[in-house]
């Protein structure tokens, strides 16, 4: 570990030389690398965890280069997957880290393998069942984790630590129906928002690995960039009622709060999942069928296949991402008409 590059953090008496190798063996698990997660990630190599985990499904598109601090505009050219992309620009900046960027979806199926080795987990997500899945993890496995989310200039963050504060569930007892809720797409972001709610969350996560657990924020903050209001609401104690960490019932966890379909935030954009058990796609096989009816091109992650206003990106876990859409029933029937199923 480089002594020099981590002087002016070292210096800090809330650190210090212990706490700078307490996180240096540490392990932080962040999944999603959009506007929050690009920022959280960047943060937290510069600050020296020794080893930090990417998880992300989504390739680089330029309307992410507003906010999305790790890419730029080759990335966007070439639709490189989020995951390698970040990989890539934070090797470069830090070679104390070890950061592995995994090209994947974060569902009940994968959580286990992607979850399961955390000191702490990063909320760098855009909906809620991937986070009520991270909670359930969370609380399962007794790893803390800290939650956060930006749309138009304002955004929220809790830090929650199992058994000692209440879960994400204790506050939003259940997920808001679809459409409820504004969204990046319908109301957009502000990309110095997304910043400040990224540094806040880099800030409770620090504290996390170095034992500073009576520093944590204590309930949810709320900031607004535009008005430049903060505020906390106070959230009590974990509820004995609750349905993840009072009454341990991980529906989302095992597989009974997510659906197999998901709108992509911030684009007309449908994922869908293959079935439990199927064999991965066999993408050069596929793609010699395409070719006649599609613009068709293959590299190491994805076949994308473009005909019509209709881009489909088929990855080798069998997701398949339909650009184009919001209708889940014609996604599906792409998805049937590529695959095969």
């Amino acid at each position: 570990m480089s002594h020099e590059r981590y002087v002016r953090q070292r210096i800090l008496p809330e650190i210090g030389s212990r706490g700078q190798q307490r996180l240096a063996d540490a392990h932080a698990v962040l999944v999603g690398c959009g506007a929050l997660g690009s920022h959280q990630a960047q943060l937290l190599t510069r600050a020296g965890v020794g080893r930090l985990t990417i998880i992300d499904r989504d390739l680089v598109e330029r309307s992410n280069l507003q906010r999305q601090v790790l890419f730029n505009d080759t990335d966007a050219e070439a639709e490189t997957p989020k995951a390698v992309a970040a990989q890539r620009a934070l090797r470069a900046v830090n070679p104390d880290v070890r950061v592995d960027g995994v090209v994947d979806d974060l569902n009940a199926v994968t959580a286990d393998q992607l979850l399961g080795n955390a000191d702490v987990l990063c909320d760098g997500t855009d909906n809620f069942e991937t986070r009520y899945l991270i909670n359930d993890f969370s609380v399962r496995e007794q790893i803390p984790w800290v939650y956060g989310g930006v749309v138009a200039t304002g955004g929220l963050v809790m830090p929650i630590v199992p058994g000692r504060k209440p879960c994400l569930r204790c506050v939003f007892e259940n997920p808001p129906p679809p459409g409820a809720l504004p969204t990046c797409d319908t109301v957009g972001v502000l990309g110095s928002a997304a910043a400040v709610i990224a540094g806040i969350q880099t800030t409770e996560t620090l504290k996390m690995l170095v034992g500073a657990e009576e520093q944590l924020l204590r309930g949810l903050l709320r900031y607004d960039a535009w008005t430049t209001e903060f505020t906390t609401v106070q959230t009590g104690s974990p509820r004995a009622q609750c349905r993840t960490c009072g009454k341990r019932d991980f529906e989302y966890l095992e597989g009974g709060g997510v659906s197999g379909a998901l709108r992509l935030c911030g684009r007309d954009a449908i994922q869908l999942l293959p079935g439990e058990g199927s064999p991965p796609p066999q993408l050069s096989v596929i793609a010699a069928r395409l070719e006649r009816e599609w613009d068709v091109t293959v590299n190491e992650y994805f076949l994308r296949a473009r005909r019509n206003g209709i881009t489909l990106h088929l990855f080798r876990d069998g997701r398949l991402i339909a650009d184009g859409t919001t209708d889940e029933t014609e996604a599906r029937s792409l998805y049937a008409k590529v695959v095969g199923t």
